[in-house]
């Protein structure tokens, strides 16, 4: 029997190739469809503290728009706004390690990843992230809070150093002015006095991209 030459080995490995990238178009339409399959049905099911719809479109529009990869949330709740990261990051390669402390939720949370299909983007924890945030290592590009609002100052404070110039520090329910339910006033002040930083809002989200190194 001939051995096939090298030209033909080549020639099996580029079609080889060419039928996997083909694939991939097919495998995302098909994770597409079947997240806004689960977000459509669940559209008026969130409760919990999570997000509504257009702050979860705004945080998938601005991984996307970026091409973040290296995501962190703190404060998972029952995933709604992890399903919108972890869809982003599906079409740019990336992976969301989400946070929260509650064992009800975080269970609830991933059996929502793995039905809106997910759950392979996405390392979940169940964790205090009063300790595990400063632990993490990093780097990241794109950081969502949405946890215990008296201490988002403080969460700030340990990921700012491990965000990327270029990359995104979001927070959910911030105000100005703050309040006595949000208590976000100190955080949106320390975060719009950091010279490297440029914070504004995006539907319900207050975005802080890093413009340069600390």
């Amino acid at each position: 029997m001939r051995r096939p030459g090298i030209a033909c080995l080549f020639a099996l490995a580029a079609l080889l190739a060419t039928l996997g990238a083909a694939s991939l178009p097919r495998q995302q339409s098909s994770l597409d469809a079947r997240v806004r399959k689960f977000l459509d049905d669940h559209r008026y099911g969130w409760r919990d503290m999570n997000v509504p719809e257009p702050d979860g479109r705004a945080l998938y529009d601005l991984v996307m728009k970026n091409g973040y990869k290296r995501a962190l949330e703190i404060g998972t709740s029952t995933g709604h706004s992890g399903i919108w990261i972890a869809w982003a990051l599906s079409k740019t390669g990336g992976r969301l390690i989400t946070i929260d402390i509650d064992e009800d939720r975080y269970r609830e949370a991933k059996r929502n990843f793995e039905a809106a299909g997910v759950a392979p983007y996405i390392d979940a924890r169940l964790a205090d992230a009063h300790d595990l945030v400063p632990r993490l290592d990093g780097p990241f590009d794109f950081v969502f809070v949405d946890a215990d609002k008296e201490w988002y100052t403080n969460y700030a404070k340990a990921v700012i150093p491990k965000l990327i110039v270029g990359g995104s520090l979001t927070a959910h329910n911030v105000s100005p002015r703050g309040s006595r339910r949000q208590m976000t006033g100190d955080y949106y002040a320390y975060v719009t006095g950091l010279p490297f930083l440029e914070t504004n809002f995006s539907a319900g989200v207050c975005v802080s991209r890093k413009i340069r190194a600390q």
